[in-house]
């Protein structure tokens, strides 16, 4: 699967798991330069980003648990 449609000799680039968590957290922003997601989605398979996806929205809404509860703590 990678490399289908690469020049020969050329192996495809796999993003590392900081570039995954960045390209996540950037969606979730929503704010995103038209250079780095074509980066992004040259390098990111669907399954990192889906696990990346779900790890930072479960941080995500513990933060915000822990948040909530610190706040009507009495």
């Amino acid at each position: 699967m990678s490399g289908e449609n690469l020049p020969e000799g050329q192996a495809a680039q796999k993003a590392g798991p900081l570039q995954v968590f960045r390209a996540v957290l950037w969606s979730f922003i929503g704010i995103r330069k038209g250079s780095g997601y074509a980066d992004d989605a040259a390098k990111i398979r669907p399954l990192q980003a889906i696990i990346a996806g779900l790890i930072v929205a479960a941080l995500f809404v513990a933060s915000l648990v822990v948040l909530v509860r610190f706040l009507t703590a009495k």
